[in-house]
């Protein structure tokens, strides 16, 4: 599973994907000496990527953990002018947050500008798992529990089985643990309304190999190399 061609380009700075799809249609881009096309898929780090003739500038590879606190959207620009998830992150480097949380979600998200790791940590077929907390409306019963856990059918079709724990519950309120493999868009809270229950809170403690351990909401840390090696372990890289 490597990265679209497209996506390295970006990440390399050469400008926005469509910008840079542009470049390829008009045969500026090659990939091991052969004129490259639109869709294909590279591995950076052994072929050679050229744009008129020179090599890609890659930036030092950086990877950050943000705790992201409420209110900011998990994109690099925002039209709106809202704050960012990279406004968030220390760095001067051109990062790019790994997948979304919604503006009123808290948790974990990595950011990066190592393409090929993002790809396969999104990816489906790695199945990278995520684990939240909730806060719901409502006491959540076992048989809700047990209908998120097989999966729920939503408009775009079922989801795949999740583990569902429930830690506490009364007429009013419920907390719950979910660990799921997917990343659908807002998938947690259209899994929790289907069943009654609308999210009060979600929080993302753990993303793969990471977790918020010891990271305040809105903190943001480089991971360790022991962090990024497991990482990449994780999708066989």
């Amino acid at each position: 599973m490597s990265p679209r061609l497209q996506r390295v380009l970006a990440s390399a700075g050469l400008g926005s994907r469509r910008s840079c799809e542009d470049l390829i249609r008009e045969g500026r881009v090659t990939v091991d000496g052969r004129v490259a096309e639109l869709g294909s898929s590279v591995d950076p780090e052994r072929q050679t990527i050229l744009v008129d003739g020179a090599p890609i500038h890659q930036e030092a590879l950086e990877y950050w953990l943000l705790n992201k606190p409420k209110g900011v959207v998990s994109t690099a620009k925002d039209p709106q002018g809202r704050r960012t998830v990279v406004d968030c992150v220390p760095t001067t480097a051109r990062l790019f947050p790994v997948g979304r949380l919604d503006a009123d979600t808290t948790g974990v998200l990595l950011l990066t500008n190592d393409g090929g790791l993002a790809y396969r940590l999104l990816h489906p077929s790695f199945g990278v798992e995520k684990e939240y907390g909730v806060v719901v409306k409502g006491g959540v019963t076992e048989a809700s529990a047990r209908r998120l856990a097989r999966g729920i059918e939503l408009e775009e079709g079922m989801t795949a089985p999740a583990q569902v724990e429930v830690t506490s519950a009364n007429p009013a309120r419920s907390e719950l643990r979910v660990r799921i493999h997917e990343g659908r868009n807002r998938q947690i809270r259209r899994m929790l309304e289907s069943v009654g229950h609308p999210v009060v809170e979600l929080h993302r403690a753990r993303f793969g190999s990471l977790s918020d351990d010891g990271l305040a909401i809105g903190a943001a840390r480089p991971l360790e190399v022991t962090e990024v090696v497991r990482l990449r372990s994780l999708v066989h890289l």
